[in-house]
C-alpha cells in the first residue's frame, strides 16, 4: 500500500497503456482502419481518373506505399512505443520537426473519424430518406465511442465479426462479377483493366487518389504499446496490410472494370451500386449498401482508436497538457477523454459535406509517409556503426519519400491551401512552446517510464 491508501498495483498501473493485442488482431485493426469495402465505394471516382485502369491505379498505388510500409515497419522496430509518425521523426531527426509532424498528421487523424461517420450517414440517409441525418451521425460516435472506452479487447472482437461481413461481401461480388461476366460470354483475361485508355500519367492520376484507401497501415504503429512482441509483430502487420489491402484492392477492380469498362460514367458516385443491381439484383444491391454502412463503423472504430492513442502520445511528452490528453482512465485503461473530443469534433459531420471534409485530410498524411522515409535514412546516419543495411535504410526509403511528395503535388489546390494553413497554425504554437525555438520542446518520456 502506497501512503495514500492505494495499492502499489493500482497505482503502477494507472496511467499506462496495457499490452493485450497480437499479430492477428494487429492486421485486422490495420484493414479495418483502410475499410476495404470502400474500394467499391470510390470505384467510380478511381475509373475516371485512371480512364478505364482502375486496376493499374491499385497496383501501382500498392507498389507505392509498400516502400512506406517498410520504412513505418522498420522504425516501429527501433521505437516500440505509441506516437507513430510523430515519435519516429522526433527521435530520428528533430524534436522540432517530430512536433510538425505530429500537428500535420493530426490533421489526417482527427478528421478521418468525422469523414468516416459523414459516408456512413450520407449511406443511411439516402436509404432512409424521413430519419434525421443528425441521428445517424450521433448513433455512430456514441456507439463508436463506447466502444473505444470499453477497450480494444472488445473493439478487436467487433472489428474481427464486420470485417469478416465486409471480405463476404466483396468476394461475393467478385463472384457474381464472375458469373455476370462468363454468362455474358465475356472473356475473364484482359489488360485493359490495368493499362486503361490514357497511358501512365492517366493510372499515376488515378494511383494518387487510390494511395487514400491504403491509409491505415501507418496506424498499426500507434497501438504499440499495447501489443504483445512489437518489436515483431508491428513491423510484420504493417507491411502484410499494404500487401493484403493492395490484393484486395486489385483483384476487386480487375473484375468490376470487366463489368463495367471504361472512364466516362453517369453516376460515378453511386457507380458500384449500380453494379451490384446489374450483376446480383436488388437485394444484393440492398446487401451491398449494408455492407459499405458495416465497413464505415469498423472504420471509424479504429481510426477514432488511432487518433486517441496519438493524442495520448503528446499529451504524456507534455506537447499538448499531459494531464488531459496524457491521462489514461484507471478502470478502462483507455485515453478517454481522447477517445470523447475525438467524438465531439466528429459532431461537426452535420454542417459539412464528403467533398469538403475530403479535401484535405490527405495533406497530413503524405507529410508524415515522407518525414518518415527520411527518418530511416537518418537513423541509418546515426548508428552506421551498427553495420545497418543500405539498401532497407537508404535506397528504398528515398524511393518512399520521392513516391511520398510526388504523391503530395497531386492534391487538388483547396486540399494544400487547407493543409499549408492547418500547418501554419501549428508552427505558430511551436513557436510559442519553444520560445522563438530557442529550446527543445517538452522531452520524451522515457520506454520505461510509459510502460
Amino acid at each position: 500500500m502506497t501512503a495514500d491508501g492505494v495499492s502499489a498495483d493500482k497505482h503502477e498501473h494507472r496511467g499506462t497503456l496495457q499490452r493485450q493485442l497480437h499479430l492477428r488482431s494487429l492486421v485486422l485493426f490495420g484493414l479495418a482502419y483502410m475499410t476495404p469495402i470502400i474500394v467499391l465505394g470510390i470505384f467510380g471516382v478511381i475509373a475516371e481518373r485512371s480512364d478505364g485502369g482502375s486496376a493499374g491505379s491499385y497496383l501501382v498505388a500498392t507498389v507505392a506505399m509498400l516502400f512506406t510500409a517498410l520504412s513505418y515497419g522498420l522504425m516501429a522496430k527501433h521505437f516500440p512505443v505509441a506516437g507513430s509518425a510523430y515519435t519516429y521523426v522526433r527521435k530520428s531527426l528533430d524534436s522540432r520537426l517530430g512536433f510538425v509532424v505530429g500537428w500535420a498528421i493530426l490533421l489526417d487523424y482527427l478528421f478521418l473519424p468525422l469523414v468516416i461517420w459523414l459516408i456512413g450517414g450520407s449511406y443511411l440517409q439516402g436509404q432512409f430518406p424521413n430519419v434525421p441525418f443528425v441521428v445517424w451521425i450521433v448513433a455512430y460516435i456514441v456507439i463508436t465511442s463506447a466502444l473505444n472506452v470499453i477497450g480494444l479487447k472488445v473493439a478487436d472482437r467487433t472489428n474481427f465479426v464486420l470485417m469478416t461481413v465486409q471480405l463476404l461481401i466483396l468476394a461475393l461480388f467478385v463472384i457474381l462479377s464472375i458469373t455476370h461476366l462468363v454468362s455474358g460470354s465475356h472473356s475473364l483475361a484482359s489488360t485493359t483493366p490495368f493499362t486503361g485508355r490514357g497511358g501512365f500519367s492517366a493510372l499515376a492520376a488515378g494511383a494518387a487518389v487510390a494511395a487514400y484507401s491504403f491509409l491505415g497501415f501507418d496506424a498499426i504503429s500507434t497501438l504499440t504499446e499495447e501489443s504483445h512482441d512489437a518489436e515483431r509483430n508491428v513491423p510484420r502487420a504493417i507491411v502484410l496490410v499494404a500487401l493484403v489491402g493492395g490484393a484486395i484492392f486489385i483483384v476487386v477492380t480487375y473484375f468490376v472494370t470487366l463489368v463495367s469498362p471504361g472512364g466516362k460514367f453517369d453516376n460515378v458516385d453511386s457507380l458500384a451500386s449500380d453494379i451490384a443491381k446489374t450483376i446480383g439484383g436488388s437485394l444484393f444491391g440492398a446487401v451491398f449498401l449494408a455492407g459499405l454502412i458495416v465497413g464505415q463503423f469498423t472504420s471509424g472504430l479504429a481510426a477514432q482508436a488511432a487518433v486517441a492513442r496519438l493524442l495520448y502520445a503528446m499529451g504524456r511528452d507534455r506537447v499538448l497538457p499531459a494531464r488531459v490528453f496524457g491521462w489514461v482512465s484507471a478502470r478502462f485503461r483507455t485515453p478517454v477523454f481522447n477517445i470523447v473530443l475525438c467524438g465531439v469534433i466528429g459532431l461537426a459531420a452535420v454542417f459539412l459535406d464528403v467533398a469538403t471534409s475530403t479535401s484535405f485530410i490527405n495533406f497530413g498524411a503524405f507529410t508524415a509517409f515522407t518525414l518518415v522515409n527520411l527518418s530511416v535514412i537518418a537513423h541509418f546516419l546515426r548508428h552506421r556503426d551498427e553495420h545497418l543495411s543500405p539498401w532497407r535504410y537508404v535506397l528504398l526509403p528515398a524511393v518512399g519519400a520521392v513516391i511520398d511528395i510526388y504523391l503530395l503535388t497531386r492534391l487538388d489546390s483547396k486540399a494544400l491551401i487547407l493543409g499549408l494553413s492547418w500547418l501554419a497554425i501549428g508552427i505558430v504554437y511551436l513557436l510559442v512552446l519553444t520560445r522563438g525555438l530557442t529550446r527543445e520542446p517538452p522531452e520524451m518520456v522515457s520506454i520505461t517510464e510509459a510502460e
